[in-house]
């Protein structure tokens, strides 16, 4: 019997400017220095290996929502952009709100995801919060201040309520934070109109008053930089509010239509200037099909992929040196984790064996080129850093666009009791 370790990456550019190997077994990292004999071994001369990204925000869709993502697809379009976990919403259709409805989602991730995975109960007047959190429900939300897509608003004396119970808990709460007014909805000019900077801090600040115990909040896809700074809990922000703007887009083009909008250029620089306070980057990967977006307007849903993208993007701003490869490493991997309760990624033994190996070079993003079973992207034709090579718990998952299957793992929530 051998204590040798599963895989080695050798030639690692470690923080801190050293070259060292990085030893994995059983999942997880062991020594960092001068390697040793290896079931696997993986030059990373010349690449860029950073911890794989926690992605806290996404919606896998499935169900009768299959022709737009599933786990299958949605699985493998986070593999390709180096992510090994996701965490999905609860707003599915059905929605997540019943211990049964949540072991039904658990079974079928389960059976189809190719990454690991955990999942978040919904916030109801109904919602039976001790029991989700005791069938391993990660956090409760997304909460809607404010309806969106498949996603209905909870009013202040529920989610007040529901705050409390979840406090008691000692479980995290996200939040939606948004107003949205009557009017024509017919333009992102419009959208953005209806679903106001200023109403978005007006519920961040309303949801703040209704939190009269205390509960962990986390403010999801904050869309500007006054909301940023008035989020009492950690903040979330996607990359297509970071980097994508409605000025960049004819003004009915329902593909750039989300929630919360894209604001002005003036408004997306001001947010991105907040990129200290930013703890958390999340793709809020909302897939439609082009179907449904090719319609009217008013009639479209809101919601992008982005959970292929997310990090390569940032990649491509490490390169051309605009953000830190710290910081892209803390916002997309360390910080996440430690947000929903699971062991990080990274150089030290111990840490989760999950890693990305990227080029140093950029490429346009292709929609053809992506997993999502969608088939689109709004940030066709931008820069961005693919993985070449993806490692989950110690194994290759991954590799020059060859998805290696292996069981994925339920990460369940830290309240979880198994049956």
């Amino acid at each position: 019997m051998t204590n040798r370790p599963s895989l080695v990456l050798r030639n690692v550019a470690l923080p801190g400017g050293r070259t060292g190997d990085v030893e994995i077994q059983n999942g997880v990292v062991g020594h960092i220095g001068a390697g040793v004999q290896a079931d696997q071994v993986l030059d990373c001369t010349g690449l860029i290996v950073i911890p794989a990204a926690v992605d806290i925000h996404v919606h896998m869709r499935g169900g009768s929502q299959s022709a737009k993502e599933d786990w299958g697809t949605g699985s493998r379009s986070a593999l390709a952009g180096g992510v090994t976990v996701v965490v999905d919403q609860p707003n599915p259709v059905p929605p997540i709100t019943t211990p049964e409805s949540f072991r039904n989602r658990v079974k079928d991730a389960k059976e189809h995801s190719l990454c690991n995975f955990s999942i978040n109960s919904a916030v109801t007047r109904d919602t039976p919060f001790s029991d989700m959190w005791e069938a391993g429900a990660t956090a409760f939300g997304e909460t809607f201040f404010a309806p969106s897509s498949y996603g209905d608003a909870v009013d202040k004396t529920v989610l007040e309520d529901a705050l409390g119970q979840i406090s008691a808990l000692g479980a995290l709460a996200t939040i939606h934070a948004e107003e949205v007014f009557p009017g024509a909805d017919d333009t992102l000019t419009s959208h953005d109109l209806l679903r106001s900077a200023a109403g978005e801090l007006r519920a961040v600040e309303a949801v703040n008053r209704c939190n009269t115990r205390g509960c962990r909040l986390h403010f999801c896809h904050m869309s500007t930089g006054a909301a940023v700074d008035a989020a009492p809990g950690t903040v979330e922000v996607t990359p297509h509010h970071l980097f994508l703007s409605r000025d960049r887009f004819e003004n009915t083009d329902t593909f750039a239509k989300m929630n919360p909008p894209l604001r002005s250029e003036k408004d997306r620089k001001d947010l991105l200037a907040r990129w200290n306070k930013i703890q958390v980057i999340a793709s809020d990967h909302a897939p439609h099909t082009k179907a449904e977006k090719n319609v009217g307007f008013s009639a479209a849903p809101s919601g992008v992929p982005g959970v292929e993208t997310m990090v390569p993007l940032l990649m491509a701003e490490v390169l051309e040196k605009r953000i830190t490869l710290s910081d892209l490493i803390l916002k997309t991997s360390v910080t996440p984790a430690l947000l929903i309760g699971i062991p990080s990624a990274g150089f030290t033994p111990g840490n989760r064996g999950d890693f990305a190996l990227y080029p140093r070079e950029t490429v346009s993003i292709d929609p053809d080129n992506l997993h999502s079973r969608c088939g689109w992207t709004p940030f066709e034709g931008m820069p961005a850093v693919f993985p070449s090579v993806v490692v989950m718990d110690g194994q290759v998952v991954f590799r020059d666009g060859d998805f290696l299957q292996k069981p994925s793992r339920w990460m369940p929530g830290n309240g979880y009791t198994p049956p």
